[in-house]
C-alpha cells in the first residue's frame, strides 16, 4: 500500500465524491493506492477500489482520476464480477452438455474441450467482457459528470493510453477490453447525450 498520505487522501476524496452520487450507501466503499508501476486499477465486489501508482503517473488532473475511478465504481454498481462468474459457469456447463450430445469419443475429448474453450472465449466471453467495459465507461462518465468533473477528460486520458499502448495491444476481438479508439469513440458519443449545464 502507498505511504504517500497526500496521494491516498486525494484518491479517497475523489472516490468518496463519486460514490456519493452513485447513491449506493449499502456498499462499503473503500479507496486504496498500491505502490506498483502497473498501469491499472480495479474494483472488488462491494466497492473496494484500488489504483496502482503506475496509472496515476499517466494522469494530469483530478478529472482524469475521476474518469478511471468512475469506471471502477461502475463495475461494482453493475455487478460485472458476479455476471462474469455466472457466464463462465454457464459456458462450462454448455460445453459438457454439448460434448455429451455430440457423443465425442474419449480420445478426442481433450481436443473438443480445447476447441470449445477457444470458440466460446472468442465468440462469447470476450465480447461479453468488452460490453462490460463499455457499460462501465458510460456509467463512470455519468458519475464523474454528476459529481462535477469534466467528462471530456475521460477522452483525454484514453487518448494518452492509446499512445502508451501503441505496438503493445492485441486485436480487439482477442481482448477482454475494447480497443482504445473504440473506447474513445464510444465515450465521445455518450458525452454528447449528457444534459448541457
Amino acid at each position: 500500500m502507498s505511504s504517500d498520505r497526500q496521494l491516498v487522501a486525494k484518491i479517497r476524496q475523489i472516490g468518496t465524491k463519486l460514490a456519493k452520487v452513485s447513491r449506493r450507501d449499502d456498499y462499503r466503499w473503500e479507496f486504496n493506492v498500491i505502490e506498483s508501476e502497473q498501469v491499472n486499477a480495479f474494483c472488488l465486489p462491494g466497492g473496494k477500489v484500488f489504483f496502482y501508482t503506475g496509472i496515476l503517473k499517466m494522469m494530469d488532473n483530478d478529472d482524469q482520476i475521476a474518469a478511471v475511478m468512475g469506471h471502477e465504481i461502475a463495475h461494482a454498481l453493475a455487478r460485472h464480477g458476479a455476471e462474469r462468474m455466472s457466464m463462465q459457469m454457464l459456458s462450462q456447463a454448455g460445453g459438457q452438455i454439448l460434448g455429451a450430445m455430440l457423443e465425442v469419443p474419449q480420445q478426442y475429448r481433450g481436443l473438443y474441450e480445447q476447441a470449445y474453450g477457444i470458440g466460446t472465449n472468442v465468440a462469447i466471453m470476450l465480447p461479453y467482457s468488452r460490453s462490460h467495459e463499455h457499460e462501465a465507461d458510460q456509467i463512470g462518465v455519468y458519475l464523474m459528470w454528476k459529481a462535477g468533473y469534466d467528462p471530456h477528460e475521460a477522452v483525454v486520458f484514453w487518448e494518452k493510453m492509446k499512445v502508451a499502448s501503441q505496438g503493445k495491444s492485441v486485436p480487439e476481438f482477442l481482448s477482454t477490453h475494447p480497443s482504445d479508439q473504440s473506447r474513445i469513440d464510444a465515450i465521445n458519443a455518450f458525452i454528447k447525450t449528457l444534459p448541457k449545464s
